[in-house]
């Protein structure tokens, strides 16, 4: 079913339910007001009847009868029976002759413990009212017939009827109408939107300038295609990016290998040739190897291994490692600042990772340190752990910060220095996977301070790690 129609449906049910307990309301109180006007009338008419009986040296039975006749009020088959306190009748009235009524003895008392007692019988209202003064004391029964009130109420009841109908189609027609304007906006959205391709991502959805929930609706997406875009743009960056690191290493193989196979060259010009390739073949191995890892820290963390970490024992493996890779790199650990339970140094993730991350941070800070010396320290808190990598190089421009950890992205002055400049870029991506975070504070000419702060696992106990 069209959400229209739905909408539609829903709307007109709900003022259904509302016109039809409103005119439900309307005609129970009209019912009641009708029942009160019978019970005062009848009674007033009780009233009068019991003070002319009560005066008995003025009025006579047949006066009283010819006053009851005289009296007019709007009901038909007037009837008036009065009974003294020994249950007898002592004077009756009636519309029609012969007509009486059914009084028991119960109907009297009520009245006489009641003072007024109301009831039905047959098509008449019935009140029996105790009237007592000085002279006398009698309980009158008075009856009639409410034909107009029960005609008004009657036409009354068709009047809501055909209002509650008319009321629904109403509704229902403007509903429809009404859904069609409330669902504009997203058909608009809808059509805004599959306009928009991975060639046009730079189309946005129109907002309008009223805040309301579609307002809202569109600025979601224009920020999920803000994200995509920069994604895709990210992506196309990289895949250029990556095209031309691997393509020069390929085409200077290519270049020797087809100079060098036109005519025979000695065994000492090959062995040349051979060495420049194999430095290339080195080069491109290593640069496949960055991608892969680069690529594994892109996904997500469903197909790695987590498990807690301790965070001072990877950094007390980086001397070592940092050795092997140049023996004039040197890193100096800071552990000043520990907690003293073990605890605070642990946090979720994976090790192989983490290591790389702050591996290549390190690796960074020596090579671009003048005495090739990176200062590491570390830090605990109630719900992070600190790890902060220091250098003494040349410093980052601040206009240069923010671009450091796109892929590829390598300062103008480092560019001889070699790499692929995706070391940060990989850093930054395995310390997201691991819900931290990394900043970079730097100064020309004095160096950089890289902070990495994870959450620590005690603040994560009970909740999902990843």
């Amino acid at each position: 079913m069209p959400v229209r129609v739905r909408i539609t449906l829903i709307f007109s049910v709900l003022v259904f339910v509302i016109l039809g307990l409103l005119c439900a309301g309307i005609y129970y109180f009209s019912y009641q007001a009708r029942i009160n006007n019978i019970k005062t009338r009848l009674t007033n008419r009780a009233i009068t009847t019991g003070r002319l009986l009560s005066q008995r040296e003025i009025f006579d039975r047949q006066l009283i009868q010819h006053i009851d006749s005289s009296t007019t009020l709007s009901f038909k088959n007037i009837s008036v029976q009065v009974y003294n306190y020994l249950d007898k009748r002592i004077y009756s009235y009636s519309d029609v002759p012969g007509d009486t009524m059914t009084v028991t003895n119960e109907t009297l008392d009520n009245a006489r413990v009641k003072g007024r007692a109301y009831y039905k019988q047959g098509d008449r209202e019935v009140v029996a009212y105790h009237y007592t003064d000085n002279n006398s004391r009698l309980v009158l029964i008075v009856a009639g017939q409410d034909t107009q009130g029960k005609e008004n109420l009657k036409s009354l009841s068709q009047i809501l009827l055909v209002s509650l109908l008319l009321g629904s189609i109403f509704v229902l027609i403007s509903g429809y109408f009404f859904s069609k304007g409330l669902l504009l906006p997203i058909k608009n959205i809808s059509k805004d939107v599959a306009e928009i391709s991975a060639q046009n991502l730079a189309r946005r959805i129109k907002t309008g300038k009223s805040k309301d929930e579609w307002y809202e609706l569109s600025e979601t997406f224009n920020e999920l295609l803000n994200r995509l875009q920069e994604s895709f743009d990210m992506q196309r960056r990289f895949i250029s990016n990556a095209s031309h690191e691997l393509s020069t290493p390929l085409t200077a193989i290519l270049s020797q290998l087809e100079v060098n196979l036109k005519r025979e060259r000695s065994a000492e010009e090959y062995r040349n040739v051979l060495q420049s390739i194999y430095q290339d073949v080195q080069h491109l191995a290593k640069l496949t190897q960055t991608l892969l890892e680069f690529a594994k820290a892109s996904g997500n963390t469903g197909g790695l291994e987590i498990d807690l970490v301790r965070v001072d024992e990877l950094i007390l493996n980086l001397p070592s490692a940092i050795s092997k890779i140049n023996s004039v790199y040197s890193v100096k650990i800071d552990f000043d600042q520990l907690p003293e339970e073990e605890e605070g140094l642990l946090v979720f993730g994976n090790e192989t990772l983490l290591f790389t991350a702050i591996n290549n941070v390190v690796i960074n800070a020596c090579k671009y340190s003048d005495n090739h010396e990176a200062v590491v320290s570390l830090q605990a808190a109630d719900k992070t752990v600190s790890i902060f990598v220091k250098d003494t190089g040349q410093g980052i421009d601040s206009s240069e910060i923010d671009k450091i950890f796109q892929p590829f992205y390598r300062i103008g002055d480092t560019r001889t220095e070699g790499g692929f400049g995706l070391g940060l870029s990989l850093v930054n991506r395995i310390i997201k996977i691991h819900k931290g975070t990394i900043h970079v504070t730097s100064e020309v000419g004095k160096g950089t301070v890289f902070h990495i702060e994870l959450p620590a696992a005690k603040s994560l106990e009970g909740i999902a790690k990843f």
